[in-house]
């Protein structure tokens, strides 16, 4: 967060120490810290107490301590090296030695018993086809010439039922009536198009009127497009709203906005390359971190924040008294 060159640990001080030394230099509370790397503020005071109670897990400890240094802008490895130093042997892990099973071939009697269940249930099975079968009135499959007659509706709803002598015959007329219905319906399709095609025209003549010319749709469209990038520059303009302000982040910054109301409108960890629009009633409270890095826009006019930042490049102060 900070450009402020941070100097090399003492190798005698705590994890937790190094860490409450960069905090309180960068004058952020712990509630500030807690809230922005989503922990507890009890995590973070017993990080820097060094007593981990409240993070009974050993991988948890190393990911808190080092996504704090992170976030004060300090080398998390010093810190991770005293806490190596500090903790001795107390995360030696145990192994763990592998249980050995001895599985046994089944006897010969389950064996046996297994082949036997599995005859009774294929034997079972062949029983309940056989009875289902002759429940069905006969063991003689049906042959192709017992056709029996059969009923077919048309496409205009009647039935025609032919019989089993000459199957060849009524499917023929069956397909030959559906076709010729079909052609029907083609030829009364196209003639009513034909129909309100020419009454449109006849009607169109009738009253005068003239289709639109290409040209009026060029004059249209480019209307259109101008409006749109008037548009554009518009909005592209910074706002001179005074209850709005606009911040960019040309590198990371801890910010935090309170406004009239005494109601925090902003407040996180920014990340390089983005920007934010807050909006508020003024006068806005202001906490900056790494103020050099970040540019402020108020009225639509740039807010000098090099003359207001203090020690350890961190801008605390008022806008819209």
């Amino acid at each position: 967060m900070s450009d402020t060159p941070y100097s090399e640990p003492d190798v005698a001080a705590s994890p937790g120490e190094l860490l409450r030394r960069q905090r309180e230099a960068m004058a952020l509370s712990r509630d500030e810290v807690a809230e922005a790397l989503n922990l507890r503020p009890a995590v973070i005071d017993g990080l820097e107490r060094d007593d981990y109670e409240e993070v009974p897990i050993a991988t948890y400890r190393r990911g808190y301590l080092r996504s704090y240094a992170n976030l004060l802008g300090i080398d998390p490895a010093p810190v991770l090296a005293a806490y190596r130093a500090r903790s001795g042997g107390e995360e030696q892990e145990s192994k763990v030695t592998p249980v050995h099973v001895v599985n046994k071939p089944p006897s010969k009697l389950g064996a046996w018993l297994f082949r036997l269940a599995t005859l009774l249930v294929i034997a079972g099975m062949v029983g309940l086809t056989l009875m289902w079968w002759q429940s069905r009135g006969g063991s003689e499959p049906p042959t192709p010439g017992d056709n029996a007659p059969v009923a077919v509706d048309s496409l205009d709803g009647t039935t025609i039922t032919e019989g089993g002598d000459a199957p060849g015959d009524w499917t023929q007329e069956v397909a030959t009536t559906r076709a010729e219905e079909a052609d029907a319906e083609t030829d009364a399709g196209t003639d009513a198009a034909d129909s309100a095609g020419e009454s449109a025209a006849d009607a169109a003549a009738a009253d005068g009127d003239e289709p639109a010319t290409a040209d009026a749709d060029t004059d249209v469209a480019a209307d259109d497009s101008s409006d749109a990038d008037d548009g554009r520059e518009t909005a592209a303009e910074p706002s001179t709203d005074p209850g709005v302000l606009e911040l960019t982040f040309n590198e990371q910054s801890w910010t935090e906005i309170f406004d009239a109301t005494d109601a925090r409108v902003f407040v996180g960890l920014q990340q390089p390359g983005t920007s934010a629009t807050v909006e508020g009633e003024p006068p806005f409270r202001l906490t900056v971190g790494n103020a050099t890095g970040v540019e402020l826009s108020w009225r639509g006019e740039p807010v000098d924040l090099t003359t207001r930042t203090g020690a350890n490049n961190v801008a605390r102060f008022t806008l819209g008294e």
